[in-house]
């Protein structure tokens, strides 16, 4: 079976339907439509002002959350539209996290307290104890090893990039099932954002995650399916090593191979 031939048997996790977003009269999603395979790692790339970012957020209904902010179409979760009316949108991004550009762990916690947030917030209730939430998202996010003997001391006190790894861990410890993660490196250096790539790759075997990326050479290497986008339309969509080596628009070639962007 070739690799089209595995895409197209893969389950769907989430998928956008026709998705039109705006910011006021500026609009800057066109009639995108693009499904999510499961328990995968899908790249969104392009240049920037090209709409990855706010697609992004539109899967998990944080576009709404800006001024002037909206969006048309449908994003379905498990073939559920989660823009229908009745769906608790704090509910929603419990099952679709978010992981920011910059590392964003709440000063005034510890990194025990840190975990446990996201939790606190959703009112999630678990049998687990706190202890053991703690426990299995830092174990989750590659970080307990390092932290298991300070989880009292300031978030903030880590270094840039176990503070993701701790935002990741935040997300975690209310059991998403996708998780959306929207240039989670760009503030780290090559050490601390290999860490993230090798954990990305990990959990892709539990999570369905889409990562947006202006680094290429990352897509490549952590994603199984790659995006490309361009003046807030979707260009093309494919297995990422088919997208990298024969793109079907001469558009993604000429971005891939550095003739813009």
């Amino acid at each position: 079976m070739g690799a089209a031939e595995a895409h197209q048997l893969q389950a769907v996790k989430i998928s956008a339907i026709g998705v039109c977003a705006w910011f006021g009269k500026n609009r800057v999603l066109k009639d995108v439509s693009l499904e999510f395979p499961a328990r995968s790692v899908t790249a969104i790339i392009g240049p920037s002002g090209c709409g990855k970012s706010t697609l992004l957020r539109s899967l998990n209904r944080m576009h709404e959350l800006v001024d002037g902010a909206r969006i048309e179409g449908s994003v379905q979760l498990d073939g559920k539209d989660v823009y229908a009316a009745g769906v608790d949108p704090v509910l929603l991004r419990r099952r679709v996290g978010m992981v920011f550009q910059k590392p964003n762990p709440f000063p005034s916690m510890s990194i025990y307290e840190n975990v446990l947030s996201g939790l606190r917030l959703t009112g999630r209730l678990t049998q687990e104890t706190p202890e053991e939430v703690v426990r299995r998202a830092l174990r989750g996010a590659a970080l307990w090893d390092e932290v298991k003997d300070r989880l009292h001391s300031p978030g903030v006190s880590l270094s840039g990039g176990q503070q993701q790894r701790l935002c990741i861990a935040r997300s975690l410890a209310v059991r998403p099932e996708v998780l959306l993660m929207d240039e989670p490196c760009s503030a780290l250096d090559p050490i601390a954002s290999a860490k993230i790539e090798d954990l990305i790759h990990t959990l892709s075997a539990d999570y369905t995650i889409v990562i947006v990326t202006h680094n290429m050479q990352q897509a490549a290497r952590v994603s199984d399916h790659t995006a490309f986008m361009l003046h807030g339309e979707l260009i093309e969509f494919s297995p990422t090593s088919q997208l990298f080596t024969a793109p079907h628009d001469q558009r993604t070639e000429d971005y891939i191979t550095g003739k813009f962007g």
